[in-house]
């Protein structure tokens, strides 16, 4: 009996990808976990992969080192997505620095803040340790201050360009400012080490930034030097 080529099965590339994101995220969210309960140090990659329920060389193959895990899951939790895209081209950061409202820019800075601080908050603690002992990580947390500071000086600048600075106020105290004031290490002292709530810091950081910042409250006059 004479039969015919059985059909070969499609590829299906879109499941495939499917199945491989979902694998990834289960390896970040394992990470975190043990990140956050465990430190950087303690936890080991191996612990991952069995937290994750993954063999060892999947999470090697997706991610090459533990630090290569770290930074993955930084860039992740930081945006909130796996979209590309940086933080200065976030709908959420353009809008703050396009609005014309200087007290309507520093209740957006402050919310916008704690959306963010909300997902990533520990995982500040984590890498601010692991920099202390790890190359990579030393260079994630340097990474992360130039970034950060850099994206505070455009909000600054966005709220002087309407005016907003109160008076002997200029642009490179104010950047200083909030900077200081929206520093991880602020998040850490009040709500993870003081208990403060989510909600009692955005209350408190938008108060304090009104005050510091704005023409609408008196401060003592600040310039950063020569």
């Amino acid at each position: 009996m004479v039969t015919g080529d059985r059909p070969k099965r499609k590829y299906d590339s879109r499941r495939r990808q499917e199945q491989a994101a979902a694998t990834r995220r289960s390896i970040l969210d394992a990470a975190q976990h043990l990140f956050e309960r465990d430190g950087y140090v303690a936890t080991t990659v191996e612990a991952i992969a069995g937290e994750a329920g993954v063999g060892l060389k999947t999470v090697y193959a997706a991610f090459t080192t533990k630090s290569g895990l770290l930074r993955a899951l930084w860039d992740l939790r930081l945006k909130g997505d796996s979209d590309e895209a940086p933080v200065a081209d976030r709908p959420w950061y353009v809008e703050t620095v396009e609005e014309r409202d200087p007290v309507r820019q520093v209740r957006l800075i402050a919310h916008n803040s704690c959306l963010v601080k909300r997902r990533v908050g520990a995982l500040f603690g984590v890498i601010r340790d692991a920099a202390a002992v790890d190359l990579d990580a030393a260079a994630l947390w340097a990474l992360i201050q130039s970034d950060f500071y850099e994206n505070q000086r455009v909000l600054v600048r966005a709220i002087h360009r309407n005016k907003g600075l109160r008076a002997g106020l200029d642009e490179g105290a104010a950047t200083d400012v909030l900077w200081t004031l929206n520093h991880p290490n602020v998040w850490l002292l009040l709500v993870v080490d003081r208990g403060w709530t989510a909600d009692q810091f955005e209350t408190w950081f938008t108060e304090t930034l009104t005050q510091q910042l704005l023409a609408t409250r008196r401060g003592p006059s600040v310039r950063r030097g020569p």
